[in-house]
């Protein structure tokens, strides 16, 4: 049964996620500025990462977060079955799914060795992601 307190707490988990997302999504745009080389400014660096060839693997996730984004803003409270969709959109990209993304696993598991920055961010989302049913 659905209360509203389970509802609340699909929103709170779904915006936890949200937020860790960011933080790993940051850290893997800095690790890949550094692999790419100097950028001049951060309008710069937006439009590297929205259409130079080099990120734009990353869209994949960018993608994902613009839609949670945009779930979090609307008014109905996030179902339990919803949450649980985007883990495993999640979890396609960054593991442990095994029918996941290979060219983004690929890429991304390179750079889950290049940076500590990049392995606290993977197991933070991973520590958000445990708490939502799959």
């Amino acid at each position: 049964m659905t209360t509203p307190e389970n509802e609340l707490a699909n929103n709170a988990k779904l915006t936890a996620l949200a937020r860790a997302l960011r933080d790993l999504h940051k850290q893997l745009i800095h690790v890949e500025t550094q692999y790419f080389g100097a950028v001049g400014s951060p309008l710069e660096l937006l439009q590297l990462v929205t259409n130079h060839p080099h990120f734009a693997w990353l869209q994949k996730l960018s993608g994902l977060m613009a839609q949670m984004d945009e779930r979090l803003d609307e008014p109905e409270p996030v179902t339990v079955a919803e949450a649980g969709a985007y883990r495993k959109a999640i979890e396609a990209l960054i593991g442990p799914s095994e029918n996941g993304d290979a060219e983004f696993r690929a890429k991304y598991n390179a750079l889950l060795h290049d940076g500590t920055e990049i392995v606290m961010a993977h197991g933070a989302v991973r520590k958000v992601l445990a708490g939502i049913a799959a």
